[in-house]
């Protein structure tokens, strides 16, 4: 009582702006998600209308064209967009509050680069060239070269130092894609079939039949939800921390195994995808404050909301044909890159 009689004026008008704030991020966040996942539905090369949308959804007698338009192909893309923007933005909070760089995305540890790296072994090597395949070596490359930057980093010695990590991951990623232009230089015709993989799409997922990918996606956003408290303590320093009854190398080990799950299985499904890790959490946290909880609750309904539109605006930008969501998002994230660079309480964690 005595604490709630001295706040100032001020305080309490923050608080209730930051609490309105939180109610917006979720709920009116959810209710944007809906809205764009019906407009993903609706809007592509044959539009329909939203009544035969919900039609569709519910069962009832619709055009057969229309009804495989919307079941067998916009239903599951559009599933698949929410699931890779939301395990996108949670690896990119992690990752700026794991490296106190608020400029970090996931591929900054080289899980991207693992993912390339893998892919081009796939193609160069073995001759692999169905997407659905793809899948499985991207996945394998992003585990790899997130474990090597792990051990880099200290892991195998107890403890994991954020500083190293980045460099860590800065350098073999800088390696892996050397190789990679390396390998495509030498053989053009041969990487021309993972062209439109290495910039990001959606088309032509099949979401069924990579089910334990998104199991491990899911596992990753299990552990990131867990360890929001943990992350809380380890912002006021290690001392403080380890005061509280956080084990900080633990917490660190168990961030990089969820960007690693989250970012690697999102990059294996679609390819390499910028942005979304980098400007999501930026939002979150202007909406939410510094609460990791709120911060990894709000990316995975606002991850999911900016990639929806991005690949909306990816079909009707050179309608009748459609552009790779990834350069779509690369436009987008230009300038709010330069934007936060600008903003020196944006860079501020």
């Amino acid at each position: 009582m005595g604490l709630q009689m001295h706040r100032s004026p001020f305080s309490t008008s923050n608080a209730a702006t930051l609490r309105n704030r939180r109610v917006f991020a979720l709920v009116g966040g959810l209710a944007i998600l809906a809205v764009a996942a019906l407009a993903s539905l609706v809007i592509g090369s044959r539009p329909v209308p939203p009544a035969t949308v919900i039609a569709a959804l519910f069962g009832d007698e619709v055009p057969r064209a229309d009804a495989h338009a919307i079941l067998e192909l916009r239903v599951p893309r559009t599933a698949l967009t929410i699931l890779v923007g939301g395990a996108l933005a949670v690896a990119g909070a992690l990752i700026q509050t794991l490296t106190r760089n608020p400029l970090a995305d996931p591929g900054i540890l080289g899980v991207t680069s693992g993912s390339s790296f893998a892919v081009a072994l796939a193609v160069g090597l073995l001759g692999i060239t169905r997407p659905s395949l793809y899948v499985w070596f991207a996945l394998a490359g992003a585990l790899a070269a997130t474990l090597a930057v792990a051990l880099v980093g200290g892991a195998a010695r107890g403890s994991v130092d954020p500083v190293r990590l980045l460099l860590a991951g800065v350098a073999l990623g800088a390696v892996l894609s050397g190789i990679v232009s390396g390998l495509r230089i030498a053989s053009p015709r041969t990487f021309n079939t993972i062209k439109v993989w290495e910039v990001g799409t959606f088309v032509d997922r099949n979401l069924t039949s990579c089910l334990p990918v998104v199991l491990i996606m899911l596992t990753g956003a299990v552990i990131a939800l867990v360890l929001g408290k943990s992350l809380n303590a380890l912002a006021l320093g290690e001392e403080m921390a380890s005061a509280l009854g956080t084990s900080v190398w633990r917490t660190r080990l168990l961030a990089v195994a969820a960007i690693t799950f989250l970012a690697g299985g999102a990059t294996a499904l679609v390819g390499p995808i910028s942005f979304v890790g980098l400007m999501v959490p930026h939002v979150a946290r202007w909406l939410t404050g510094q609460d990791q909880r709120w911060i990894i609750a709000c990316c995975l309904i606002w991850g999911p909301i900016i990639t929806i539109f991005a690949d909306i605006a990816a079909r009707i930008a050179v309608s009748p044909g459609e552009m790779p969501v990834g350069i779509v998002l690369s436009f987008l994230g230009g300038p709010v890159l330069v934007a936060l660079v600008r903003r020196r309480k944006a860079l501020a964690l």
